[in-house]
């Protein structure tokens, strides 16, 4: 089995083929999804699949498989293996590709040797995993392993004002089929890292055995507007600086804290938003992230009552709302073991990790037993234009990909 290998060119040649599609006037790579410039890459990947002789199938909320199977293994439940190809804006050409077209390339090269399955192969591509144009992240997924209705999803309104559903319509990627029409026996897929760890230690696989729960709060502050030169210190009700103790508090914290806790505030604004105005109103993104459950939960009541002191001590209106909250993922031990039987085989050093990013996997993993590979990034970077996995460690994380589907497709 390990002889066996994918081919490196073709693989290589598609991840630049795809990052081409969607560049900007400015050489961006931007393919929100449900846009023409997604439109214009489902259209590729679905060209490939056709040539590889998949079945190609769409559902309701436009995620894309392609599908492998014979009459002998059609009625079983499939091994399934993807990711996304939707960006975000200025956006690197691995994420999320990288997983869709090593699962493409695995199911041509099991193809190409005549290999015989005992149950059928399917490669995802799954709707607005970014959550970029749409809220939330992850929604094609997440639709499909039933935690949000189809419904509610396709009357999503994005950034720009346009609806989902009617913009896949347009697009042509509105299809008939239910999500979860296919139930899995397995799903794995294949990632670069975006983050320093692999390449810090010189690993080439990371077996993830986790992933970081998610919670995702809009905090809104209101105080009085007033002038920046004649009001007291003592007289003021400033919006932004209470604001700015939140962020302070969030990142003492979580740097004091001897857990893997990490808290970000990724946007804020200031109304009237003047130089010479005290800020009457301020809102800001919170986003708590740790791979237990109960460390979660106490990192959002820590701040739920921080704000109830801190409304009281600046004489401050404060009022939460929740955007998304996702619990921590363990991952299935024995795809993890066959992660790591399939890099020792080859030679390949690996390493057990956690994922601090969302992905698909974390929402395929509540209808079918599921785990991820990294591969590493370098300087940890990822949604940007420098994001880079060197060629040699994008297709050892393939050969791995290959190696353990091909084991749990005999299953």
């Amino acid at each position: 089995m390990t002889a066996l290998s994918i081919d490196a060119e073709r693989l290589l040649g598609r991840i630049r083929d795809l990052g081409q599609i969607g560049r900007d006037g400015d050489g961006r790579l931007v393919r929100l999804a449900a846009s023409d410039s997604d439109k214009a890459g489902r259209d590729t990947l679905v060209a490939w699949m056709h040539r590889t002789d998949l079945d190609v199938v769409v559902d309701r909320i436009g995620n894309i498989f392609g599908i492998w199977k014979n009459a002998a293994n059609a009625d079983e439940a499939p091994v399934m293996i993807g990711s996304h190809i939707d960006t975000v804006i200025d956006a690197g050409i691995y994420d999320g590709c990288y997983g869709v077209l090593s699962g493409l390339e695995v199911i041509e090269t099991l193809k190409a040797t005549g290999f015989t399955a005992t149950r059928p192969i399917a490669v995802a591509a799954f709707t607005n995993e970014e959550g970029v144009r749409y809220a939330p992240d992850m929604m094609g997924s997440l639709v499909y392993a039933g935690g949000l209705s189809v419904e509610e999803a396709l009357a999503t309104v994005g950034t720009d004002g346009a609806v989902l559903g009617a913009e896949l319509q347009r697009i042509g990627y509105a299809g008939s089929v239910e999500p979860g029409f296919l139930k899995p026996h397995a799903y794995v897929e294949l990632h670069i890292e975006q983050g320093p760890v692999l390449e810090r230690e010189r690993v080439p696989i990371g077996a993830v055995e986790n992933l970081q729960g998610i919670s995702w709060q809009r905090v809104t502050i209101e105080g009085d507007a007033n002038h920046a030169g004649t009001t007291p210190m003592s007289m003021r009700r400033d919006a932004g600086h209470a604001a700015a103790r939140v962020v302070t508090f969030l990142r003492d914290r979580a740097r004091n804290a001897s857990t893997p806790t990490v808290a970000t505030v990724g946007c804020i604004s200031f109304e009237p938003n003047a130089i010479n105005v005290i800020p009457s109103r301020a809102t800001f993104t919170v986003d708590l992230r740790d791979p237990d459950e109960q460390r979660l939960q106490a990192e959002e009541a820590a701040l739920a009552a921080y704000l109830r002191e801190l409304a009281a001590a600046e004489d401050v209106g404060i009022s939460v709302e929740r955007l998304a909250r996702f619990e921590p993922v363990t991952f299935d031990k024995r795809i993890l073991e066959l992660v790591e039987d399939a890099a020792r085989r080859r030679e390949l050093p690996s390493k057990r990790m956690t994922s601090g990013a969302g992905h698909d996997a974390q929402m395929i993993a509540r209808i079918a037993p599921s785990a991820m590979i990294f591969v590493p990034s370098i300087g940890g970077i990822s949604h940007n234009p420098r994001e880079h996995t060197p060629p040699d460690d994008l297709v050892a994380g393939a050969n791995i990909l290959l190696d353990v589907v091909t084991r749990l497709a005999l299953r």
